[in-house]
């Protein structure tokens, strides 16, 4: 379908008007892997979830292939050579440091920038259609040439139209990667909400679409055209912003940072089952140092620490889901203290069952120094920043560098994420460095 665009003259379109601006980058994993590797460009590509589980990212060749998104590895696996098919571990490091370039050019753009997902962002941006239409160009060819990876940039009046937009200009050539919402006339605004179902809509998954399907709002104009008030009665408030945002009305504001203030939680499955109450003890000493790191940098501390594990859904024989509820002396970040919390769990794991995943939760958050101890009950690691030394010298020399007892174990643990397929963290490790040679 061809798109036209609005007249940039039209009294419609206010100069100077305030927009925001979506931009995300394009099957970020497989992107950002093949920024360093070009030989993939063209082929399909896969990159795999935890423990080389299933798939959280495919490119348009593999999506072409019919491959479902979550779909087994186990099962793509035997077809795989006959496709060309490449499959890839996460490369968790390399993405966090190509994401943060991207995030630190996308802040040349403009004053106001929420990072709202490792691959996405929202910009506070300000001009004329025709200004914000080759704003658009500029970001997205900014990012290609100076980080390597490629984005669409949707732009509109609020975040949901903007997110909209996105998605238009990812999906319909006419766009070329960059959509201005309001160059577009309404009727044809209106005619592309028409064949979009509420489901591609942000926020709205598949069990709210089949409740609001069973009041005949099956399309994004359906909903758009629906009484505010009466979804705010029938759903909740979130969903009525919803449609406030479709309408034009700005609802969801900008945030300066996305931090979970209600709770944390660190939670991985194994690549070898942990048999052993020591093994345990190592896991949660891992975690209890994560989430003291987490709770310090954003000036939080917990009250309530939960340590959790469990057995395979598919092993019947024995069966076991451990959980102990510590409530923690103070508010605190301090690691020894998250970490004797977490290991009281291990008092409950019976030696030789074969747990495949386990975890902690902190909760009740709250505000570093909100609440000072009297002197007699200070804890001396937190008043010593224990925490916060450890974060650093990981930041200075890596993960698993330091670490409170068994968390400091060199070598790694056999329950550690299973990365067979895992490219070289080109940005991240000395010896992983890419080569280039002059002939």
């Amino acid at each position: 379908m061809r798109i036209r665009t609005a007249d940039p003259s039209s009294p419609a379109l206010m100069p100077g008007s305030d927009y925001i601006a979506h931009v995300d980058v394009n099957s970020f994993y497989a992107s950002a892997e093949r920024a360093f590797n070009p030989s993939l460009e063209g082929i399909p590509v896969v990159v795999l979830s935890n423990n080389d589980g299933c798939v959280v990212t495919r490119t348009a060749e593999a999506k072409a292939l019919g491959i479902p998104m979550g779909e087994p590895w186990f099962k793509l696996a035997p077809r795989a050579k006959s496709w060309g098919l490449v499959a890839l571990s996460s490369n968790y490091e390399l993405y966090g440091d190509i994401s943060a370039r991207v995030m630190e050019l996308l802040g040349r753009y403009s004053a106001w920038v929420e990072v709202y997902s490792i691959d996405e962002a929202f910009l506070g941006v300000n001009g004329t259609p025709v200004q914000m239409r080759q704003l658009g160009r500029t970001i997205k060819d900014a990012v290609r040439r100076h980080v390597g990876v490629p984005v669409c940039v949707g732009i509109a009046r609020t975040k949901g139209l903007a997110k909209l937009a996105n998605k238009l200009a990812k999906h319909n050539q006419d766009f070329a990667g960059v959509c201005h919402w309001e160059s577009i006339p309404e009727d044809v605004r209106d005619g592309l909400m028409s064949r979009l179902s509420v489901v591609e809509l942000w926020g709205v998954a598949t069990r709210l679409t089949k409740r609001l399907n069973a009041m005949g709002i099956r399309t994004i104009l359906d909903l758009k055209n629906a009484n505010p008030v009466m979804i705010r009665d029938r759903f909740s408030v979130v969903l009525m912003r919803t449609v406030l945002e479709l309408q034009g009305t700005p609802c969801i504001p900008m945030e300066e940072e996305r931090v979970g203030r209600d709770q944390l939680i660190f939670s991985r499955s194994f690549s070898t089952p942990v048999t052993t109450a020591a093994a345990m003890g190592q896991v949660m000493s891992v975690y209890a140092q994560q989430a003291s790191a987490r709770l310090a940098k954003h000036g939080l501390q917990a009250k309530v620490l939960t340590a959790f594990a469990g057995t395979s859904h598919y092993n019947q024989d024995n069966i076991s889901y451990p959980s102990v509820c510590v409530p923690l002396p103070m508010p605190t970040a301090d690691p020894v203290l998250l970490h004797k919390a977490a290991n009281s769990l291990c008092e409950r794991i019976y030696e030789g069952v074969k747990y495949v995943r386990a975890g902690i939760m902190v909760t009740d958050l709250r505000p570093t120094g909100n609440q000072s101890p009297l002197e007699l009950f200070e804890n001396p690691h937190e008043e010593r920043g224990i925490g916060t030394l450890m974060e650093s010298v990981s930041k200075k020399y890596g993960r698993g560098s330091i670490g409170l007892g068994s968390a400091g174990v060199r070598g790694g643990p056999d329950w550690s994420m299973k990365r067979d397929m895992l490219s070289p963290r080109y940005t991240t490790h000395w010896d992983e460095l890419l080569l280039v040679k002059a002939s």
